[in-house]
């Protein structure tokens, strides 16, 4: 960790409704973390913020937004969309099983690698929108 940690600061970036969204913000992302001297985060950053934008630009009809911020020494990535609905588990495929018999799911298993890099919780929001939120920080990831 740097000896003088940099101050407080936050970005909202919004995103229109196109899958051209998630490289935007993944380089976006990255300048950030570069002129904040946070790069060596940018690596995990990257992935988290990917698959958060993708997921709300792919399943929401509508804008959405990255809000990136850093606070006490934890980068916090928060992807919001206009969708009300909180982030469901997908729906089995007929005819995949998994040991056990418990049916596969077909998609949604895309936040499962950032969940095992940081906490990423998806949060209802005035019942308009909703946000996930993940969190990160320079020793070791934080949950």
């Amino acid at each position: 960790m740097p000896e003088n940690p940099p101050a407080p600061w936050e970005y909202c970036l919004y995103l229109p409704d196109d899958l051209r969204a998630v490289t935007v913000s993944r380089r976006t992302l990255r300048l950030i973390l570069t002129v904040h001297g946070l790069i060596s985060l940018g690596d995990t950053a990257e992935l988290l913020a990917t698959e958060l934008v993708s997921n709300a630009v792919r399943h929401a009809k509508g804008p959405a937004a990255l809000r990136v911020g850093w606070t006490a020494g934890v980068l916090r990535l928060g992807a919001w969309d206009a969708d009300p609905q909180p982030p469901g588990a997908a729906k089995a495929v007929g005819g995949t099983r998994r040991r056990g018999g418990r049916p596969r799911p077909r998609t949604g298993s895309g936040l499962r690698r950032p969940v095992g890099l940081a906490a990423a919780v998806p949060e209802r929001q005035a019942g308009e929108a909703r946000v996930v939120r993940a969190r990160c920080g320079l020793r070791g990831l934080r949950s």
